[in-house]
């Protein structure tokens, strides 16, 4: 056993006996059970997937159909009216690099359910353009310290911190707080736009969200008990749900193209963007940022972040269903390679951070290189190998891209030049009208 091995698994036997988690999860690969991933082109009754047309008209439907069940909860309708409001707007924002909007996407006639959508758009440009779009994590003024961005009024998890109350609100001090985050210039820059929002304007990140006056189920499901039903959404079907109300208003805004909206999302809110992605074919690129366990980590490696673990630290992101497989993960009727193959053919990327264990690096690249079979029906160059890239060396075989960063589970610039560089590849006018013919 190497001296690197010997030191992670002393950590890991050591973090055990002090916070009482023995035998409930796993940082050494030595450790990793023998698994059989469910194939991606194979129905559930063994019919195997030869042809786009059989993947498109009867896997795919299959396997989102076994994530609603399995994972997630069941995906609701969309609200018959959605009315939009843009609320202010600045042509010479960040000095002029920059025309901000903020939009109020209303999900219903009260006003009372509402997104509130910060979009940056490039004056460099003078026809619509390609934008990133993702969830934030404490409210849009944090993505950057523009003073003209609206502050969030609602509850954070960041109570006590630099710039937020007691009582988890933010104040004037949490401006750019997480702006590291977003690079928002180098975006601006390189030409892209980028439209955000809080993911408390859908649903709060809290256990206790259901019993509370705001929470999105009573208000969703005014006739029904205040708790999800087992096969309903959980937290991270809202958030995916949003996302995709945030490109219904992108659809009308004439500045955006679009055609060219990418994904991107870290951490939870990666969980989001990759199920968004899957369910709604209209976003053109999808980048999973961290995204671990219920994301792109493959779950049958029980390294890190189990199913056992998530669902006890997390019930309220799933439907009830997920946590029947806490230490059953074999019996898991799919695993999360086939999350991501439902973003065929369409660009992914895929990212890790080399301390981000928890997250299990090997098994974000393993996923992303197993769902190259479904992106191989449509004759695109896929990851070439089993065996994950060394830490700073990034990879891009065709349509999908994987990186894992040295250091903390974290977005970074280093991130963000790559996910620039990806999508100069992919959503640039030129290469994007090329991959439409």
């Amino acid at each position: 056993m190497g001296k690197a091995k010997s030191y992670i698994l002393l950590l890991w036997l050591a973090f055990e006996s002090v916070h009482g988690y023995a035998q409930k999860f796993n940082y050494y690969e030595k450790l990793v059970p023998e698994y059989t991933l469910p194939d991606a082109l194979k129905m559930q009754d063994g019919t195997p997937i030869k042809s786009i047309r059989s993947w498109e008209r009867k896997r795919r439907p299959e396997l989102l159909s076994l994530f609603q069940e399995h994972v997630y909860g069941q995906t609701r309708h969309v609200p018959k009216k959605l009315r939009y409001r843009v609320a202010s707007t600045d042509r010479n924002a960040l000095g002029g690099l920059a025309t901000r909007k903020e939009v109020v996407i209303f999900l219903a006639d009260d006003t009372t359910r509402r997104i509130n959508l910060l979009v940056y758009l490039p004056n460099s440009q003078n026809s619509p353009v390609a934008m990133f779009m993702g969830l934030n994590f404490a409210g849009n003024q944090t993505i950057h310290a523009d003073p003209g961005i609206s502050m969030s009024k609602s509850w954070t998890r960041f109570a006590n911190k630099p710039g937020f109350n007691q009582d988890g609100t933010a104040n004037e001090g949490s401006r750019g707080a997480y702006a590291s985050r977003w690079q928002l210039e180098a975006i601006l820059e390189k030409g892209y736009g980028l439209a955000t929002a809080y993911h408390g304007d859908l649903q709060l990140d809290r256990r206790d969200a259901a019993t509370l006056p705001q929470n999105f189920y009573t208000w969703y499901n005014q006739d029904r008990s205040l708790q999800p039903g087992e096969n309903d959404w959980g937290i991270i079907g809202v958030w995916a749900w949003g996302l995709s109300r945030m490109m219904d208003y992108l659809e009308q805004d004439p500045d955006v193209d679009a055609n060219r909206v990418a994904l991107v999302g870290h951490s939870r809110l990666g969980k989001a963007v990759l199920w968004a992605g899957a369910q709604d074919e209209r976003f053109a690129m999808v980048v999973s940022n961290n995204s671990g366990e219920g994301g792109a980590a493959l779950a049958r490696r029980k390294f890190g972040e189990t199913v056992e673990e998530i669902t006890q630290a997390a019930p309220h992101w799933f439907g009830a269903n997920f946590k029947k497989f806490a230490r059953k993960e074999e019996e898991l009727p799919v695993d999360f390679h086939q999350l991501l193959a439902l973003i065929s053919p369409r660009p992914l990327y895929v990212a890790s951070s080399s301390e981000d264990l928890w997250a299990d690096p090997k098994g974000e690249y393993l996923s992303a290189y197993h769902a190259g079979a479904a992106y191989k029906l449509y004759k695109l160059n896929a990851l070439c190998s089993s065996a994950p890239p060394a830490v700073g060396e990034p990879v891009q075989e065709g349509v999908i891209g994987y990186h894992n960063r040295k250091g903390a589970h974290d977005i970074t610039r280093y991130d963000w030049d790559l996910y620039l560089s990806f999508a100069d590849k992919h959503l640039k006018p030129a290469s994007f009208s090329a991959k439409q013919k």
